[in-house]
């Protein structure tokens, strides 16, 4: 993880424009109808057992040649073959309180995003890879671990088992990310998730922390024989923001983009994309998305029956719908 991550720098830009709606998750007690608890007494055990679920589906289209398998590559996610059934979830997750200090959560995946989700252990062999994953299962297990809080100062919560990656600001469930396709920065450059064991303490409201150890960049086999050291400060002064996105990522050596560029070439990419999401009915969301990437070096629309990129450039059209149950 060390190594991939001195390889490559990433910068990415969010302008915001307007405020983004809250996620659709709901607690088990809102679902049965249960009436909530009166504010400023500890809520109900059914109230703290959220639940996460949604569906979705895409067509994409690639303004330019199209690469292997339809796959747009250094982008796994959306594929530019036209349509595609992304994912179907199923989030069981509780945070622990005061009143119930244990935790846990489980998610269940599947469709094509969860074939890039996986880590290598679950569901995934050492020969499979990507940009194609076509060895690999269509549903995933990306989280099962359990929490305690422990009443140590203003509470000190221990996690352990398999969760989404502390790194970054996007996550591996497309309705949570401000925008349908994913940037370099989570593609190339963030695992998508982490198995081992994590400390977290909230200092204020707004800044807390967590440090632990894994097995590594998604992997759930440990085959080099020792854990690594994670860690991650949360900064939060302002609500969350929807965005117009603008991405720079150098990549020195090759390392995270040796999917199209040989090792050993330096390459920088760049990206500006743009969404429009609307709310068609309930929980049925539209997304309308342009994107422009571009590199400073042929790294893009790798044909079938080659495996030279023929194009600095590659533009895409998405419109994706999502139904969040809840």
């Amino acid at each position: 993880m060390v190594r991939c991550c001195r390889a490559a720098l990433c910068l990415v830009i969010m302008l915001g424009m307007w405020p983004a709606s809250a996620l659709a998750q709901k607690s088990v007690s809102e679902v049965l109808g249960q009436p909530a608890t009166p504010e400023g007494q500890p809520k109900s055990y059914l109230e703290e057992l959220m639940l996460y679920s949604y569906i979705e589906n895409s067509y994409v289209a690639n303004l330019r040649d199209a690469g292997r398998g339809g796959v747009n590559e250094l982008r796994f996610y959306d594929h530019a073959g036209g349509y595609t059934f992304n994912a179907a979830e199923l989030s069981v997750k509780k945070d622990p309180s005061e009143r119930y200090r244990l935790g846990y959560g489980v998610v269940i995946t599947a469709g094509i995003d969860s074939q890039k989700n996986h880590s290598l252990g679950i569901f995934r062999d050492l020969d499979d890879g990507p940009p194609l994953y076509r060895n690999t299962e269509k549903f995933d297990l990306p989280e099962a671990y359990a929490s305690y809080l422990i009443p140590l100062g203003s509470g000190l919560t221990i996690k352990a088992g398999k969760w989404a990656t502390l790194i970054g600001y996007e996550v591996y469930e497309s309705p949570k990310n401000l925008n349908f396709s994913r940037s370099f920065l989570y593609t190339l450059g963030t695992p998508y998730t982490n198995t081992g064991a994590l400390a977290s303490y909230q200092f204020t409201q707004w800044f807390g922390a967590t440090l632990g150890l894994t097995m590594g960049w998604d992997n759930s086999d440990n085959n080099n024989g020792y854990v690594r050291p994670i860690g991650s400060f949360v900064f939060t002064p302002i609500d969350k923001l929807s965005a117009l996105r603008a991405e720079y990522f150098s990549d020195p050596q090759g390392v995270r983009s040796s999917e199209t560029i040989a090792p050993g070439n330096n390459v920088d990419l760049f990206e500006v994309t743009l969404t429009v999401e609307y709310k068609i009915w309930r929980g049925l969301v539209g997304r309308l998305e342009y994107r422009h990437d571009e590199a400073s070096r042929k790294a893009f629309s790798l044909q079938d029956h080659g495996l030279t990129p023929t194009s600095h450039a590659q533009d895409t059209i998405s419109l994706a719908l999502y139904y969040q149950f809840f």
